[in-house]
């Protein structure tokens, strides 16, 4: 998404620096993912609260590709090798498993240019408690 100036999203670009960063220093490298985003294709068993966390280190994943449009590779869910897509502005965060350092990004970039708005989403439901 180009945002007032023109720029395009700098999303894409952090997720590649931090992950580069972290696989330098032997970390590895977790996604944590808005599931309900559109474009995103994970295991829906594997979703919790609408989120999903990816290990994507060398030694996880096969077919790695992060470009500005989408991250994609192949990884075993379950013992079944499964094709995974998540588009940056799905990313809501990168960081190393063993220590949590990383980046975390705002919810302000809901789209990228070239996929469009997004539809909005359904009217939620409202929660109810039982207040003694």
């Amino acid at each position: 998404m180009a945002d007032s100036d023109g720029m395009s999203s700098s999303r894409p670009y952090f997720i590649r620096a931090i992950y580069e960063w972290l696989v330098d220093n032997n970390m590895t490298p977790h996604l944590l993912v808005n599931a309900d985003a559109r474009g995103v294709e994970v295991p829906v068993q594997y979703v919790e609260d609408g989120q999903v966390v990816l290990n994507i280190g060398p030694g996880a994943v096969k077919f790695l590709q992060m470009d500005n449009r989408a991250i994609t590779f192949n990884a075993r869910f379950g013992g079944l090798p499964t094709d995974i897509r998540v588009p940056p502005h799905a990313v809501m965060g990168i960081y190393a498993r063993e220590n949590g350092r990383g980046m975390l990004f705002p919810e302000d970039e809901e789209f990228a240019e070239d996929e469009g708005p997004e539809e909005p989403p359904p009217p939620k439901r409202p929660k109810l408690r039982v207040v003694k």
